[in-house]
């Protein structure tokens, strides 16, 4: 076994020699690493690859405790990427643990990859095809759901002008108003006086009296009747909105004498393939 000329992935990425995101290279760091029946081993920091494609080769997965920190090599065949992050089915956290120590910028020797291969693998596979297998990349098939996305964004719904107006009306006010009259009184003398001067002839006499009265001056004046603040406040209001998303689920044609398990996978002689 020979030591390939390898980089870390995050060091590829970071230094932009090679854009993983247009290659469709899968990104593991950072994600849950599991073991046989699901166990937590650890978590996968970085990864080798190869730096012309950024093709992962080995993944690089700290297996330490709470208080320790160990990171191990363990080839990118052995796992089984999915939504969570990277299984390893046929490894347990014991046998996690037992594999070479792996330091930044260290050569993986021949002698720790012949030790880790021991560990890792399964005792009914011969060495050829373990070698075989153990750098070929998990092929992933994801399955995809739509799901509604609402969003919300404000949209002038309408307008309100507030103004005032003039109605008129016809209003009718009662008023006493006061005059003067001429009064005339007449009273018999019967105790007839005698005057100078002859009643024919006489010069005639008229009083000119002014009579006064009250008149109506009619004037308007405004007053305060109703005072209208005018303001906004917000409401809410409960829509449902409806809309079509399509969900893609698993198919799987078989062709000859294959069974498969629950979880679509081939079975031959009783073991998973």
């Amino acid at each position: 076994m020979t030591q390939m000329n390898l980089v870390r992935m995050s060091e590829l990425d970071h230094d932009h020699q090679l854009d993983l995101s247009s290659t469709g290279v899968y990104n593991p760091r950072d994600n849950d690493a599991y073991g046989a029946n699901g166990e937590k081993i650890g978590t996968v920091r970085d990864a080798l690859v190869l730096p012309t494609t950024g093709e992962i080769q080995y993944l690089i997965v700290d297996v330490g405790g709470w208080f320790s920190s160990k990171q191990v090599l363990i080839p990118v065949g052995q796992a089984r990427f999915t939504e969570d992050g990277a299984s390893f089915d046929g490894l347990t956290k014991d046998q996690a643990r037992n594999l070479s120590e792996y330091h930044d910028g260290q050569v993986y020797a021949a002698e720790s990859q012949m030790a880790d291969e021991r560990v890792l693998r399964a005792p009914d596979t011969d060495e050829a095809t373990y070698r075989r297998q153990a750098f070929t990349t998990p092929d992933t098939l994801k399955l995809l759901e739509e799901r509604l996305m609402v969003n919300k964004e404000r949209f002038v719904a309408g307008s309100v002008e507030v103004g005032k107006r003039v109605e008129t009306r016809q209003e009718q006010v009662s008023v006493e108003l006061e005059r003067e009259e001429v009064v005339i009184e007449r009273h018999a003398v019967t105790d007839a006086r005698p005057v100078e001067g002859a009643v024919l002839g006489a010069d005639s006499q008229t009083l000119h009296i002014d009579l006064e009265a009250e008149r109506a001056n009619v004037s308007k004046q405004a007053f305060v009747t109703e005072e209208v603040t005018v303001g906004k406040r917000e409401v809410t209001d409960s829509q449902t909105v409806t809309e079509t998303v399509g969900k893609e689920v698993l198919e799987v044609t078989k062709s000859g004498d294959v069974q498969l398990d629950s979880d679509g996978k081939a079975v031959t002689d009783g073991r998973k393939a």
